[in-house]
């Protein structure tokens, strides 16, 4: 390129000035050395910007790359939050779901607890008579247990009840038939004696389930107690009152409870559900 524009500007002079003074031609020279240096220099920065619009290419690569990752993390990261906060509201629903759910048992609870604490009462005023004769009503878990020593309803070793374990079974039925929405168990219990010589009672166990019959059936079939409402068990000697050996804590064992349990029937379709 330098060369073209040397010849270029002889070719110029020799047009214009066939012969050149030594000044001329020394200002031609110089006029070549200075667009030789100018030339290099423009080769140079051209070089330069060259340089620097490569890289300037592979900063922008770089930052679109990242970009790229930056905007498909954000995305994930949007797809995440949208994703938890759908789980969240499922979450609070089913939550405020359950506490109502928890408050209506809860509710129902105490029904329950408040229609064994008016039968409790209720019962305790009708046998109040026979509560020195080994009589007790009890309270415990929402239900009403009401025992009966074995002494106040038969005679020893017999399972027939006797006159004042009807009378005070008489008493027991008349609340029973006013309250209808309660679930009688009856349960059969002995000390840990054995049976001797009780002819068709072989041990504990029929002792204990025979004397639960004998009170199922006199309340059914004498006191007109629905038999629907009720069931009978024996225990034998497993669940003693009293652990001790003594008179009175065998007495203690020897025992006829009866167990009263309102029915649950709005509880148990609340915990179905």
């Amino acid at each position: 390129m330098k060369y073209l524009l040397l010849a270029a500007v002889v070719c110029t002079t020799l047009h214009s000035c066939v012969v050149l003074s030594p000044k001329k031609y020394k200002g031609l020279l110089g006029e070549r050395d200075s667009l030789n240096t100018r030339t290099t220099n423009l080769e140079a920065q051209v070089s330069s910007l060259q340089a620097d619009t490569m890289h300037l290419h592979h900063q922008i690569a770089d930052l679109q790359n990242s970009y790229n990752t930056l905007n498909t993390n954000y995305n994930k990261l949007n797809d995440n939050y949208n994703n938890s906060s759908t789980r969240v509201s499922q979450l609070s629903t089913d939550l405020q779901k359950r506490e109502q759910r928890l408050k209506e048992v809860e509710d129902a609870l105490k029904k329950r607890d408040a229609a064994s604490a008016a039968l409790k009462d209720k019962l305790q005023q009708a046998l109040l008579g026979f509560q020195k004769s080994g009589l007790t009503v009890d309270l415990r878990d929402g239900k009403v247990y009401v025992s009966l020593a074995d002494k106040l309803l038969f005679p020893t070793g017999s399972i027939t009840i006797d006159q004042h374990g009807k009378d005070a079974l008489k008493q027991f039925a008349a609340v029973l038939n006013k309250e209808q929405d309660i679930n009688i168990a009856v349960e059969g219990h002995t000390d840990n004696k054995k049976v001797i010589n009780l002819g068709q009672i072989k041990d504990n166990w029929d002792l204990s389930v025979l004397r639960a019959t004998s009170v199922v059936r006199y309340l059914t079939e004498v006191e007109g107690v629905d038999p629907h409402r009720l069931t009978a068990t024996g225990k034998s000697e497993f669940q003693p009152v009293d652990p001790g050996t003594t008179p009175d804590a065998l007495a203690k064992n020897r025992r006829i409870e009866i167990v009263l349990t309102p029915k649950l029937d709005e509880l148990y379709n609340l915990i179905k559900q």
